[in-house]
């Protein structure tokens, strides 16, 4: 009857098998532990160990994961493939961002990246689109595609919402987006809101000679998001929104399922991920959130502004570069800009993150001093500047939408 105990998690000479999912961890050790036992209780606890030492009659499936890399506070764990479930992203993170996340023998520990092998990965779906929606969507060619969010973000009625999401498509704006806390709410209800929209969407289509679409936002418990789903599809729509954390990933797994029927594109918020990512020392890095939100099927992705906006520094470029990357095959993930952007940070937002990109702004366009049209018309004509090469203070010279901006907000990153 052998042992298990906290030392057999541990291997410093082990060498991973390509099917294995590879985990690196930060880890800060409890007062009373050194290193190499807390990176064995990691392994542990995220497998099959316990805190007892175990005495098991006849042998037992070998599904331990591995601890074997350590390098100062960054730990490297391999968990066997067997392990996991496939296409179950809820039971793939209860083994790897679970218990030890509350263990006593860490005082702080941090799910940094993930290497995804084969046989994990390819058993769930990935994007049904990814960034090809820049073209297969709006035929925007070399730029940027764009978005904007109705302001205030809740409180407008139905009405309103739909004639600023008008006056946004006719000034230059590909998308209008629904915020992350807009539902069903009274003041707006999401089925007039979705039809009202579309409405004044097929208007500026027939002014504009371009595409628009609406990123409607269908968050609710699963059976509803799946109902609204289908009234987006019926509705001519081509995209969903979805607060992908909030809602949780087997909720986002079930409406890919239904999307991919529909033909729907999913645009993931990620509202809460700083609950996670925001403490660089624990939780789950927005690297990794991306990471799963790719694997399960979303689109597009916030992933932030390269220090630019309103909202606190995080690895955009690498996140970016990662959500481009090959995948056993998976497509890839439109990156989207947002938080406290406006004409005037376009063009270093371009050269740190590149055109294929979505550029949102919200207070960016609807603070305008002219109002929202004007604003949608500055914020287009920084993206076709920034493209074409040309400076923005030499496009502002006859393009009077963009020249108001600048004098507005300069090139000053809000708070």
């Amino acid at each position: 009857m052998p042992g298990i105990t906290y030392e057999d998690f541990l291997d410093l000479d082990y060498d991973p098998a390509a099917s294995e999912l590879v985990c690196t961890f930060h880890v800060e050790p409890a007062e009373d532990m050194n290193m190499e036992e807390a990176a064995s209780r990691v392994a542990s606890e995220s497998s099959n160990g316990t805190w007892a030492e175990l005495q098991v009659e006849g042998g037992i499936t070998d599904l331990s994961a591995t601890t074997f890399d350590i390098d100062g506070n960054q730990v490297k764990v391999a968990y066997p493939d067997e392990l996991f479930e496939d296409g179950n992203m809820a039971q793939v993170l209860s083994c790897i961002a679970g218990n030890i996340m509350g263990m006593k023998a860490v005082d702080r520990i941090r799910l940094v990246d993930c290497e995804w092998p084969e046989p994990l990965t390819t058993s769930f779906p990935g994007p049904q689109f990814g960034s090809s929606v820049r073209n297969d969507i709006f035929d925007a060619g070399d730029r940027p595609i764009t978005a904007t969010v109705p302001k205030p973000k809740v409180g407008l009625s139905t009405d309103q919402h739909a004639q600023i999401g008008y006056e946004a498509w006719l000034g230059g704006i590909d998308l209008l987006k629904d915020d992350e806390n807009l539902t069903d709410q009274s003041f707006n209800r999401f089925e007039d809101r979705l039809t009202q929209s579309l409405a004044r969407r097929d208007d500026a289509q027939d002014e504009t000679g371009e595409k628009k679409s609406y990123l409607v936002n269908i968050t609710a418990d699963a059976n509803t998001m799946l109902e609204r789903a289908d009234m987006v599809a019926e509705q001519g729509c081509e995209y969903v929104m979805v607060d992908v954390i909030t809602t949780g990933w087997a909720a986002v797994q079930t409406v890919r399922e239904r999307c991919e029927e529909l033909g729907l594109a999913i645009h993931a918020h990620r509202a809460m991920h700083a609950a996670f990512d925001r403490v660089e020392t624990h939780g789950v890095s927005m690297r990794v959130l991306a990471q799963i939100a790719r694997v399960c099927g979303a689109d597009q992705l916030h992933t932030g502004t390269a220090d630019l906006g309103k909202l606190e520094n995080e690895d955009t470029v690498g996140i970016n570069e990662w959500l481009y990357s090959d995948l056993h095959g998976l497509n890839d993930v439109l990156p989207v800009a947002s938080g406290g952007l406006h004409p005037g940070l376009v063009p270093e937002l371009i050269d740190r993150v590149g055109t294929n990109i979505c550029v949102q702004a919200g207070g960016g366009v609807h603070g305008h001093p002219d109002g929202t049209r004007a604003g949608a018309a500055a914020l287009r004509q920084a993206v076709d500047a920034s493209v074409e090469g040309t400076s923005l203070e030499a496009y502002a010279e006859d393009h009077p939408e963009l020249a108001t901006a600048l004098e507005k907000w300069g090139t000053e990153t809000p708070r």
